[in-house]
């Protein structure tokens, strides 16, 4: 064993440095050499020479002419064209370590490359890293054009669906009723059993059948649908004598419930009559007789003599007001007539009707009730007036009728045997007003006769009489035009009644 591998070590750490330093070899000058040889194109030393030159800089080539670098310096130079290389224009915004003419690295902004040289850098961007092959290869690939043949097909595809579309609107608005009620889609046309509630009064005049039974159940809130109720009576193939009177009932009834409820005497109300709208005495009379348990007789008795009552007219036409009425058990026909002319002034002096002109109002009032229907009383109103004025012959159907007895025909057309009559009543005969009031006046009626519409309107027809639309004409030509149109309707539903 040596001396220098028995001895103990020595903690001199001046000592070991100076031995360092000692031991180094000798430093040897180095000669730069420059390469000027053109770099290969493609490679990464000439994308790095691209990347780095700026608009007017010196030529890489005349620059390591004049100031000579080293390799070691070339180094941080390198790594940073290597890093921009790679990570494309993401990098070249980022600071570059670059030399001085000492060697001396220092940092400096290096140019983008959109700003250098329109070629990309070598390597590709960092966006390159996240597309794949086929991506690349399919922004580059053109896109293909439309199809005429795809167009042509979406087109008919289109026609096809709109009439598809199109027949079916038509199909509903057409047969949509008879569908759902086929369907069981639409609403049923009776209410269901034990949803009945309230009180309502529901009148049946003298010789009402089932038809007419069913619409004032109806319009009374009783039935659901005006037609459910008869339609009730045909199914079950029912025969039932309808009694005249005022009967008790409720709201939401079935059909079956309500014809239960009109044979239960208990519902009838005892004293209770009613005058119907556009009622006449000879209607009226009979089912009041009845209800009261008055003897016909003594209320044809009670109205012979219409100065019993203060009015000065040859009939007391007109004055029963229309009106339900009910009165005590010891009642007398006289007492009945009187409440009822006194009902009927309490309407007049209410639309302020002069006494003088009370006969004369009641008269138009009556032919406006039996002409039109509500939303034209105005109308009818002043097709009155104005033929008035000129001395026109009135021409109304209703009062024709009246004087031969056949109100029953309806106001659209009359017989020729009621037009051709020569009774005091028909206006088709004579000027004027009829004699009388033909009918029992509502208060709509007297409030139309009192402030009719203005309108040059000389005559009016019902053309659809199922609706009772009317038409209103100021000349012969647009009345006649209106006949047409009724004739169409009547043609197109014979059973209508016309």
């Amino acid at each position: 064993m040596s001396e220098r591998e028995s001895a103990s070590p020595q903690h001199d750490p001046d000592a070991r440095l100076g031995d360092l330093f000692e031991n180094l070899p000798a430093p040897t000058r180095q000669i730069p050499t420059v390469d000027n040889s053109a770099p290969t194109p493609g490679s990464r030393r000439a994308a790095r020479e691209a990347a780095g030159r700026t608009p007017g800089a010196q030529d890489p080539q005349d620059a390591a002419a004049t100031s000579p670098v080293s390799e070691n310096a070339e180094s941080p130079r390198r790594a940073a064209a290597d890093v921009d290389a790679f990570f494309g224009a993401a990098a070249a915004e980022e600071p570059v370590l670059a030399t001085t003419g000492d060697g001396v690295p220092s940092t400096a902004s290096a140019p983008s490359a959109a700003a250098s040289d329109p070629a990309p850098p070598l390597g590709g961007g960092l966006d390159d890293l996240f597309v794949t092959h086929d991506e690349r290869a399919g922004a580059d690939r053109p896109k293909k054009k439309r199809r005429t043949g795809c167009l042509v097909a979406l087109i008919i595809v289109l026609v096809i669906v709109g009439g598809l579309a199109a027949g079916g609107v038509w199909a509903w608005n057409t047969y949509g009723d008879k569908i759902s009620d086929a369907m069981g889609w639409g609403e049923p046309a009776d209410w269901e059993e034990g949803i009945a509630t309230g009180e309502v009064l529901v009148t049946i005049k003298e010789g009402d059948t089932g038809g007419p039974v069913s619409t004032a159940l109806f319009e009374a809130g009783v039935t659901r649908t005006e037609d459910v109720f008869y339609d009730y009576l045909i199914n079950e193939n029912l025969a039932v004598t309808f009694y005249p009177g005022v009967y008790r009932l409720q709201e939401k009834m079935t059909a079956e419930a309500a014809l239960a409820a009109l044979k239960d005497d208990a519902n009838k109300l005892e004293n209770t009559v009613s005058v119907a709208e556009g009622g006449t005495i000879t209607s009226s009379l009979p089912g009041i007789a009845e209800t009261l348990g008055i003897p016909i007789e003594d209320f044809q008795a009670a109205v012979a003599d219409p100065s019993v009552y203060g009015v000065a007219a040859q009939s007391l036409e007109g004055w029963l007001f229309p009106a339900v009425y009910t009165f005590d058990p010891e009642v007398t026909a006289t007492q009945v007539i009187q409440k009822m002319v006194d009902r009927t002034r309490e309407s007049l002096t209410a639309h302020g009707v002069p006494d003088a002109d009370a006969q004369r109002v009641l008269t138009i009032a009556s032919i406006i009730q039996r002409e039109g229907r509500l939303d034209d009383f105005a109308k009818v109103s002043r097709v009155i007036q104005n033929r008035l004025d000129i001395d026109m012959l009135l021409q109304m159907d209703s009062t024709a009728q009246y004087g031969y007895g056949s109100l029953h025909e309806g106001v659209v057309s009359s017989s020729a045997e009621a037009l051709e009559d020569d009774n005091a009543w028909n206006t088709y005969k004579h000027t004027g007003l009829p004699i009388t009031p033909i009918a029992s006046p509502s208060d709509a009626a007297i409030d139309a006769a009192m402030h009719p519409v203005d309108g040059p309107w000389l005559y009016f027809v019902t053309i659809n009489l199922s609706t009772g639309e009317t038409q209103f004409s100021e000349t012969l030509a647009e009345h006649e035009q209106g006949i047409e149109k009724w004739r169409e309707w009547c043609r197109a539903n014979p059973e209508g009644g016309c």
